[in-house]
């Protein structure tokens, strides 16, 4: 019998030759005037339309008021929204390769006990997201070579930017097998001379730690939340590594953990903000504040509560993304569940791709209560993620107030006291606050997410 494991890294190979290959073509748009990069978008929007109305029957009849030949960014205001539950209801119906449905995507997730490759180079990937919800996703061999490219031409410009370097190890601290879709888009060797070494985010973290001293990386790409505990662990002494250049991903990056990052190494920091849906939508350089929008493969508009787009200023309720690259599976106006800022002026780094504020988190973090109260996720992370004494957290929502586990040895009567008043301008006058240390939160075993706050259910 073959062996799948083997199968698939001969595959991947190839597709990883094709990554460095387009990766001198991603990185020099990265530099192309604002006129070029909106020529070149529009082209892309006015292929993927056309294609998706005549492939996808889902596609089709949201697309009867725009013409795909002469469409524009502006012309999408037309076409409705598509919501999480369309793209998980309406599997069969969106998706445009002729040999794959959902239930057919259900039997590879259920039957993969390693990355795998389908027909015409599908990959096949599962993520609960950060509401939690499961979603099944496909992307096509195309798709990757250019999301690969998106999630890592900002670090090779960088690099470059910074003069020749030796060999280079990069700590991948992502799920560490299937079904997410994080390791496969974040275990890339750019160039030759690097080497990568995965370390499941999900592992005990002790076991982590080191895996990471083991590895003695000069990159470091993971989830933000585990790469900021590594960045506390340097500064207390516990850990001996000195990355020179370090890539969040999967999860928010907090202030507390930029902040300990830069504590503890003072190096580039480019964070991602992505989706398994889009794939990749903005990275930051390393340079400039917040994260550039990937504007040539990726249109992202800012609405207000009933869809139509607002300008740069006013703010939005919501923003919707149409993924360029995904075809098999396309993603036309697909509210995110994000809100976002942009940035104005130009970056320091020099590129016109416009900018985004970084994503401190989803509206779907907050915490909505039966008396009419919505507590945002900031006014626990305001004294959650300021206390030194707390390396990691997690909030679950009770009805009355929320639970509270903590890695560490913070003062909990303080904790709690502090966190009592921070979410009382919110509604949620004398809440019932519980705060217990413990000394692992567990990850998504899947995915080795951390969902830092948990909802209560309906």
């Amino acid at each position: 019998m073959s062996d799948p494991k083997a199968a698939y890294e001969r595959l991947r190979g190839a597709h990883l030759a094709a990554v460095r290959a387009a990766l001198e073509d991603h990185v020099a748009r990265a530099d192309w005037p604002l006129e070029r990069i909106e020529r070149y978008r529009t082209q892309r929007l006015r292929s993927l339309l056309a294609f998706a109305r005549e492939r996808s029957p889902f596609h089709a009849a949201r697309l009867t008021t725009v013409d795909p030949a002469t469409a524009t960014v502006e012309d999408l205001v037309r076409i409705p929204p598509m919501l999480k539950s369309d793209a998980q209801d309406r599997w069969d119906a969106i998706v445009t390769a002729p040999r794959v449905d959902r239930a057919g995507a259900e039997a590879v997730l259920a039957s993969q006990q390693w990355f795998s490759y389908g027909p015409d180079g599908l990959q096949v990937f599962s993520s609960g997201g950060s509401t939690g919800v499961r979603g099944v996703y496909v992307w096509d061999w195309d798709q990757f070579v250019t999301l690969a490219c998106l999630a890592w031409r900002w670090q090779v410009r960088g690099a470059r930017r910074s003069g020749p370097s030796g060999p280079s190890v990069l700590g991948v601290l992502e799920a560490g097998g299937p079904p997410h879709a994080s390791t496969p888009l974040f275990d890339v060797a750019t160039d030759d001379a690097m080497r990568t070494v995965v370390i499941p985010a999900a592992a005990a973290f002790d076991e982590v730690r080191a895996a990471v001293a083991d590895a003695r990386p000069t990159q470091l790409v993971g989830y933000a939340s585990v790469i900021g505990r590594l960045a506390r662990e340097v500064t207390a002494g516990r850990l001996d590594v000195a990355p020179t250049r370090v890539s969040t991903n999967s999860e928010p990056l907090s202030d507390e953990d930029r902040d300990a990052i830069t504590a503890a190494w003072g190096v580039p920091v480019h964070n991602l903000w992505g989706s398994t849906e889009i794939g990749v939508q903005a990275v930051g350089c390393g340079e400039g504040e917040g994260l550039h929008i990937c504007a040539d493969e990726v249109i992202l508009e800012r609405v207000d509560a009933d869809g139509r787009p607002v300008g740069p200023d006013e703010p939005a309720v919501r923003t919707l993304a149409t993924g360029l690259a995904g075809r098999t599976f396309p993603f036309l106006r697909y509210d995110l569940g994000d809100e976002v800022t942009l940035l104005p002026g130009p970056c320091p780094c020099g590129s016109a791709m416009p900018r985004v504020a970084s994503i401190a988190g989803r509206r779907d973090d907050d915490f909505h209560y039966p008396t009419g109260a919505t507590v945002p996720a900031a006014a626990f992370r305001y004294v959650l993620g300021t206390d030194p004494a707390i390396a990691e957290y997690q909030v679950r929502q009770t009805p009355d107030g929320a639970e509270v586990l903590v890695v560490g040895t913070p003062d909990v009567d303080a904790v709690t006291a502090a966190l009592v008043t921070s979410v009382a301008p919110h509604g949620l006058a004398d809440a019932a606050i519980r705060v217990e240390t413990v000394g692992r939160i567990p990850r998504h075993a899947a995915t080795g997410k951390l969902r830092r706050f948990v909802a209560l259910p309906g």
